[in-house]
């Protein structure tokens, strides 16, 4: 746990009781500070009293002590309304941050050269945030990863020199962090996102921007340049005399790092020079995490890893559960479960990563279906259609994919693994990206992938991908 010395003596409220909110509570208590809990869930009032919170009722309470809100992520700062809380606060004075600010201000007082790399983006947060983790263990650090990605920032372990806090941000934690200062900032990518939060896509742009704007002095802002948005924010940035490493996977570029086949390559002026291959990494599969990748080997050379120590760390990199994750192997069929992939955009980056898929997809179906994955259908095999989705997703594939309407998760590994081995190809793939979410049958994404990864290590002759 961090203590949070930066309010002792002071009255804080913390609105929003979940993992955060009370990982906030017992730090600001570490710290010296008076907490009043509170949450519009009495079930979360209640178990922060049986911790040991005092709680009340934020409404009726006089604010007038109050030095700071403490807000959860999930309460609206700004759109569509500011949450109920945040009103208030701006009624007392009483300014509204969150649980990383708090760290950033441990952080300044306490090690304010402690390496802290920041992560954010639309797409490729959480595979970009572990991969660090994983570089920086393997480059020696003690390293501490939480921040969105799971475990709450407050909870690691406090900002010391030999110490990296690997932390990713959504737009919403960014949102409470005004005064973020990171000693790497990453921006993969921006694209239409959570405008039901931010009014605006350009809303959300700058406030993603602010996590690369505020490195320090010293630091290091790396920005995905394959999207419009990101190529301004980069070249405010150098106008601004930020450090700016410029990734690509799509275009070389004449200044930073970008892919080519399936090779990492630093540019600076006329000289070019090879940092990492991607090749044969099956935790790295695809365009998308070759942009992953590009960008946590920028962070590496920003910490001064060294290349043969980072190209080791890449081939090493286990994957995230759930994410394009290869679970096992029979023969020539290789089964990856990519139970993540809840909606097209999503599923989008596993389709287009194998060339032989035996596709398992369906679930609850949300707006627009697979209509947008047409492209990818000549790399399908066969689907094997589960849950509500199968009869809207049947008619999306029509006659252009053989398709089986299994029905349930076990039918349609049977019938694949089955269909795949029989293939005769060098290499078919049991893909499970649903394209869907997973509450029709399972309560969350994670359990759906849990129970492929099962069902599928419990086929006879299934062996660990290594």
């Amino acid at each position: 746990m961090i203590p949070v010395t930066s309010f002792s003596g002071k009255t804080v409220a913390v609105f929003g009781l979940g993992g955060s909110g009370l990982a906030s509570c017992q730090a600001l208590k570490a710290g010296g500070a008076e907490v009043i809990a509170a949450d519009d869930s009495a079930d979360n009032v209640a178990r922060a009293a049986q911790a040991g919170f005092t709680t009340a009722d934020l409404r009726t309470v006089s604010w007038a002590n109050f030095a700071a809100l403490i807000l959860t992520p999930g309460a609206p700062l700004t759109h569509p309304a500011p949450h109920w809380s945040v009103l208030k606060a701006r009624e007392a004075g009483v300014e509204v941050i969150g649980d990383v600010e708090l760290f950033c201000r441990e952080r300044r007082r306490h090690a304010p050269n402690a390496p802290f790399v920041a992560i954010t983006g639309t797409n490729g947060k959480s595979t970009t945030t572990a991969l660090i983790a994983h570089l920086m263990k393997v480059a020696g650090y003690d390293t501490q990863m939480g921040g969105n990605i799971g475990t709450a920032i407050l909870s690691l372990e406090p900002p010391r020199i030999g110490r990296v806090h690997v932390i990713e941000m959504s737009s919403y934690q960014i949102d409470l962090a005004p005064s973020l200062d990171p000693s790497v900032g990453i921006l993969i990518n921006i694209s239409e996102d959570h405008i039901d939060r931010h009014g605006t896509l350009e809303h959300y742009a700058a406030v993603k921007e602010r996590l690369v704007a505020g490195v320090q002095q010293d630091g290091t802002a790396i920005v995905g340049v394959d999207d419009g948005w990101c190529r301004d924010i980069a070249d405010r940035l150098d106008r601004a005399g930020k450090r700016v490493v410029r990734i690509s996977v799509k275009n070389p570029l004449p200044d930073g790092l970008y892919v080519e086949h399936e090779t990492i390559v630093r540019a600076s002026g006329a000289a070019r020079s090879e940092i990492a291959r991607l090749g044969g990494i099956g935790s790295l599969r695809g365009l998308h995490n070759a942009q992953n990748a590009a960008c946590a080997s920028a962070c590496a050379l920003a910490m001064g890893i060294a290349t043969d120590v980072l190209q080791n760390a890449l081939r090493s990199f286990p994957g995230l559960a759930h994410r394009m994750e290869q679970v096992g192997r029979r023969g020539n069929v290789l089964f990856v479960n990519d139970s993540k992939g809840t909606n097209a955009d999503a599923a989008a980056h596993a389709l287009s990563s194998f060339a032989d898929i035996y596709w398992i997809a369906g679930g609850k179906p949300k707006a627009g279906g697979i209509t947008g994955l047409t492209e990818y259908f000549p790399r399908i095999r066969k689907a094997y259609l589960i849950g509500e989705a199968a009869q809207e997703f049947s008619g999306t594939l029509g006659d252009r994919v053989p398709h089986d309407m299994s029905g349930t998760l076990d039918v349609a590994i049977a019938s694949a693994a089955r269909d795949a081995e029989a293939s005769g190809l060098s290499e078919a793939v049991v893909l499970l990206s649903p394209a869907s979410a997973s509450f029709d049958q399972y309560r969350n994404f994670e359990i759906r992938g849990t129970a492929f990864r099962d069902i599928v290590q419990a086929l006879p002759g299934v062996k660990p991908v290594v």
